[in-house]
């Protein structure tokens, strides 16, 4: 699932995972997001920090106290690069922290460290 206000970047995540063989669900912010977790269950989160009604760090954190999802990773995307950034995204529960613009090496490289290892 890919989470982001940014129309650009939601299709040029959704386009780079689907040629990878990927399903991709996407959302606009987190309460669309919050939605469609619930009835498609996605196996890695994608979401932007900035949004507006609800933040990336609301969204990862209402998604991780969730008893159902808690396990689902989470990845924050944003283009600000800070330590705080970071840090803030762990403490509420990221998996991990990707920096606008990212890669398609990027992206595939969190699917296999989060969804495929774990899963072996």
């Amino acid at each position: 699932m890919v989470i982001d206000d940014s129309k650009t970047i939601r299709r040029t995540a959704e386009t780079l995972l689907k040629k990878a063989g990927c399903e991709v669900i996407t959302a606009t912010d987190g309460f669309e997001a919050l939605a469609k977790i619930a009835d498609h269950r996605p196996d890695i989160i994608f979401v932007d920090i900035m949004m507006p009604r609800l933040d990336g760090y609301q969204t990862c954190a209402l998604i991780k106290n969730n008893q159902n999802f808690k396990a689902t990773p989470v990845i924050m995307l944003s283009s600000k690069d800070g330590l705080f950034d970071k840090a803030r995204g762990r403490i509420v529960g990221s998996e991990q922290y990707l920096t606008k613009p990212f890669t398609k090496d990027e992206l595939l490289g969190a699917i296999t460290r989060h969804v495929i290892e774990a899963r072996a």
